[in-house]
């Protein structure tokens, strides 16, 4: 048997040239044998499209993807090569940096074979979703990479920061073209796709080539045993095996450290169940308000049930203690207190068996009793011996984290909710046996005990009870507030900025496509806190004026501005948040008597933090549904002054003075308490990569393949509706989201109208009625004004081309606002104005004439044609100042059936009322229109041709409204909803 001994440097150089020469070779080869047939795609061909794509070069044709493939499959051993021995250069006993690389490499290799070996032309998801598994893994394999690298090799730091900087930098301009050419369809635009991605497989390439340098620079050598004919392999062979890579100058102890596993099982267990039991709070905390907000909506005022929100109050409860009753405090420090209110606490995600409404917000109140009072324990300091205020505030923001993910992934309703049942894509039980299996863990785990902090370090600095308590309090509700209004739902930011459509594109980022990007940046400012948690200078910042300005601006820029601009603020509000929770939970640990203290403000503290938490939602909503509350008008449209209030609230968690008594805010002390759970932070590392890979792996797949197309394309025909749909609430108080879906494909509607749909508020969960409608049916939609516009909401769904959009807040000088949607549509190639609006109220005589007269304005200015999809409260036929006489005549449109009472509308070749059924109270209203052929109009609009009536039989079968609704509410239709029917055929008709 024989040692052989290489030089690893080869074996980099040896990757480099198989990779270039496999992508080099398929881009000439392709070029040379089917330049136009991989120039082409789904949108444009040659000239437009004159550059290939990485996937159509290496994917479609013969020889070049056979070639290609081949050398692909002999880069593999030296690829496998290259990421062990980098490991091995870099392993450390006191780092789990080098694993976390490790790691990720070998998922960035495996997915590499899985989209050269799937072509698009094979599986198109699969191998998307290879592709961009790949980019994701980059982010740790050149990131971490760059930190591994010993710093005293600085020409190889240098390089790969460089290279790595490039690559990043390239991602950007891809994401934007392969929009273009995918969303938007512009000829060109995946030429210019195609040039970014062949720049990142050259930084790529050009990154793994300067391990090479590393290599040679630290003498690294592999050895292989060669065993000859009849040799037995024994114990020398061991010993082989254990220095078969080691540099020249590598000691056997080294070799030994390299054998050390980081983490046990069991810490991947209990932190994975710290998470999910996180995740299972906030799920809780969450759906509180959209649970009694039900009766608040129907009873449009205060209805008693409000009073539930003070169930969140219950940490007053740990200030008992009687004869009767041990110490509840005491009791819910404990591991088995703790596990007992966690199992009691479920019962909030049980109350989705429950029918009533009514009996739900019981359950979900008492839940919220149970789970705030344990948490707040926990955040508070010691359970069971255990130091972890800084280990709680991280966990708590991946269990945040963790539900804006499966929000965005679920179309942003979170699947635990007790009003999402497996109708509204819940996943109840499962997420129930998910929370039984992590409380018996958290019951079985070990105890680890660790030294309690001495008298003297916890008390520093002893101010007066009552004020300590406000100082933590403050900064802890608001906190709690500012997360859950902004933060829920990765969109929500996105309606703070919406402002529609401009040129056929939207003026800035869309909900159902840039949402990660909000995700990115929490899990950035998550990053920051926990690795601030050993890095002095970084938590200084973290605790500085300056930071607290970078706050403050960012709020000001998410207020005030609009498109990119006002959601770039929103992200730096976002990261700034999700950075604050380590310094929030240890001052608010402090005030409540200091981490391992007698806790002798706890009660106080954390009663007064949830307070602050529900003053600032009251004031929120009051700032919208101030014509329905005592005093709202205080309040109305205010949102700059409760955004004002929210961010002062975070003054007392910044230094504001270098004195050493006034550090204890976010004290270095957090920093030395982290330790006790510093075992977990390379999962918390690989926790953040992963959510971050699958918020972007869920958007990419949700992207629509398709544009949108009418539903009777090619006829000229199209059908319209109007509906008001309650805020995603039906009759039972369920989501009723897939039930608003399934009319409006039965309905075949090519373009909707919906009102009371602003949904991103704490009232109704930060949900979005349109993402399960543009992802399933493949619409064009724009949200209408978001929830800094201080309206109920309206939204357009169109399956056609959206040119341009316009939003109004119609005038109301005493009632609500009235939001309203102006928009431009290429319905069969010619421009029509579609307004959708809301002014139903009826108390204010005023605000419906003015905002009646501002609409029949935007009408009568029109020189296209006008569809009008609107909910107006008004008696046909009557006068000014009644708003139908004010819209008929001054708005110059035409009522779509003057001979139906109840409602009102416009033109058309057919009409249908859709009955409630349990969606909403009211109902769907449905127009058909026929457009003339492109450059002609109407050649009869009387009266008599205008209201012309047949019956369906004698009209081609285009005109039908589906059959299957054809009845009444004893038989007939479906779920609930049926056809109107109208006593206005002519009783001297022959039938």
């Amino acid at each position: 048997m024989a040692v052989a001994r290489i030089h690893a440097a080869p074996i980099a150089r040896l990757h480099t040239s198989l990779a270039t020469t496999a992508f080099l070779s398929a881009l000439i080869l392709g070029c040379a044998l089917h330049y136009r047939k991989i120039v082409k795609n789904s949108v444009a061909q040659y000239p437009d499209e004159w550059f290939p794509s990485v996937s159509a070069t290496i994917g479609d044709w013969y020889p070049e993807r056979n070639i290609f493939q081949i050398l692909i499959a002999l880069t593999s051993g030296p690829r496998f090569a290259l990421v062990f021995l980098q490991y091995f250069l870099h392993h450390s006993s006191t780092s789990s940096l080098p694993t976390v690389v490790f790691l990720s490499g070998l998922v960035r290799t495996l997915s590499c074979g899985g989209w050269v070996y799937i072509t698009s032309s094979d599986d198109h998801d699969v191998h998307d979703f290879m592709m961009i598994l790949y980019m994701v893994c980059n982010i740790p394999w050149m990131l971490l990479g760059i930190a591994c690298t010993p710093p005293a090799r600085t020409s190889v730091r240098r390089k790969r920061m460089l290279i790595a900087g490039a690559f990043f930098a390239t991602i950007g301009p891809l994401v934007y073209f392969f929009i273009q050419h995918k969303v938007h369809r512009i000829p060109g635009a995946y030429t210019r796709y195609a040039f970014f991605e062949w720049g990142l497989i050259f930084f790529d390439v050009l990154y793994d080539s300067v391990a090479e340098q590393e290599f040679r620079e630290a003498d690294l050598h592999a050895s292989c045993l060669l065993t000859l004919a009849g040799s037995h392999i024994d114990k020398p062979l061991a010993n082989a095996v254990e220095s078969a890579l080691a540099p020249a100058h590598t000691t056997h102890a080294t070799s030994q450290n390299a054998s050390r596993i980081p983490a046990s099982w069991r810490n991947v267990l209990t932190f994975l169940s710290d998470v999910y039991l996180s995740y299972v709070f906030w799920t809780l905390f969450t759906s509180l308000i959209p649970t009694l907000f039900y009766f608040s909506v129907w009873k449009l005022g205060i209805a008693g049930h409000e009073l539930a929100l003070l169930s969140v109050l219950s940490p007053l409860l740990l200030s008992l203690q009687t004869n009767l009753v041990p110490s509840v405090l005491a009791y819910a420090r404990s591991r088995k207190g703790q596990g007992t209110l966690q199992l009691i606490s479920l019962i909030g995600v049980v109350a989705y068996l429950v029918p009533s409404p009514g009996g739900r917000l019981g359950l979900v109140a008492v839940a919220n009793i149970v789970a705030v009072m344990r948490q707040v324990v926990a955040w508070s300091g010691i359970v069971d011996g255990e130091t972890d205020v800084p280990y709680q505030a991280i966990v708590t923001g991946l269990g945040i984290l963790t539900s804006s993910l499966l929000k965005q992934a679920n179309r942003a309703n979170n699947p635990l909710w007790p009003f999402i049942n497996h109708k509204a894509g819940g996943y109840n039980k499962t997420g129930l046996v998910l929370a039984l299996l992590a409380i018996y863990e958290y019951s079985a785990r070990p105890v680890f005990s660790t030294p309690k902090t001495t008298k003297k370090s916890t008390a520093q600095v002893k101010p007066e009870p009552f004020q300590s308590a406000w100082r933590g309090a403050l900064p802890l509700g608001s906190l709690l507030f500012c997360i859950h209004n902004l933060l829920s739902e990765p969109s929500t930011l996105i309606a703070w900025s919406w402002t529609g459509y401009e040129n056929r594109l939207p003026r800035g980022p869309v909900p159902h496509i840039h949402g990660s990007l909000t995700v990115l940046a929490m899990a950035l400012g998550l990053l920051l806190a926990c690795i601030s948690s050993k890095n002095n200078k970084l938590g200084s910042v973290l605790t500085s004026p300056a930071w607290f300005l970078f706050g403050t601006g960012s709020s000001y820029v998410m207020y005030a501005y609009r498109n990119w601009m006002g959601y770039v603020g929103g992200l730096g509000v976002a990261a700034f948040l999700m950075s604050l929770l380590p310094g929030v939970f240890h001052t608010a640990a402090y005030s409540a008597g200091d981490v391992g203290g007698s806790g002798r403000n706890i009660s106080k503290t954390y009663s007064m933090a949830l307070a602050v938490y529900c003053v600032l939602n009251l004031a929120s909503i009051f700032t919208v549904a101030y014509a329905f509350v005592p005093g709202g008008i205080y309040l109305r449209e205010r949102t700059d002054l409760v955004t004002t209030i929210q961010i002062a609230c975070f003054l007392p968690a910044f230094r504001w003075s270098t004195s050493k008594s006034s550090g204890h805010a976010i004290s270095t002390s957090s920093q030395t308490r982290y330790a006790t759970k510093d075992k977990y932070k390379p999962h918390i590392l690989i926790t953040l990569f992963i959510l971050s890979s699958l918020s972007l792996l869920t958007t990419l797949h949700r992207v629509p393949r398709t544009i949108p197309v009418p539903y009777k394309s090619g006829t000229r025909i199209f059908n319209t509706g109007i509906w008001t749909v309650h805020f995603g609430i039906d009759n039972e108080g369920h989501d009723s989201q897939r039930g608003i879906l399934n009319l409006i494909k039965d309905m075949e509607l090519d373009i909707v109208g919906l009102l009371e749909t602003d949904l991103h508020r704490t009232a109704f969960g930060h949900r979005d009625l349109t993402r399960l409608i543009v992802e399933e049916s493949n619409y064009n939609v724009d949200i209408g004004p978001g929830p800094n516009a201080h309206t109920w909401g309206a939204v357009l769904l169109s399956k056609f081309p959206i040119i341009s959009t316009k939003h109004h807040l119609l005038p109301s000088p005493h009632g609500e606002l009235a939001p309203a949607i102006e928009a431009v549509l290429d319905v069969y190639g010619t421009e029509v104005l579609v307004v959708v609006a809301h002014n139903g109220q009826e108390e204010d005589p005023l605000d419906r004439e003015l905002q009646s007269t501002e609409l029949a304005k935007i009408m009568a200015a029109s020189t296209r044609p006008v569809v009008f999809l609107g909910y107006v409260v008004t008696k046909p036929h009557t006068p000014r100042p009644n708003p139908y006489g004010i819209m008929v005549n001054e708005g110059n449109v035409h009522d779509i059936d003057e001979d139906d009472l109840d409602r009102w509308g416009l033109y058309r070749t057919s009409y249908a009322r859709v009955s409630r059924g349990i969606i909403t109270d009211t109902e769907t209203q449905i127009g058909q229109f026929v457009l003339p052929r492109q450059g002609h109009n109407v050649t009869d609009d009387s009266k008599e041709a205008r209201y012309l009536r047949s019956r369906k039989e004698e009209l081609a079968v285009e005109h039908w409204f589906p059959m299957p609704y054809y009845g009444d509410e004893k038989q007939g239709g479906v779920n609930g909803h049926y056809y109107h029917v109208f006593n206005t055929i002519p009783e001297s008709a022959e039938l």
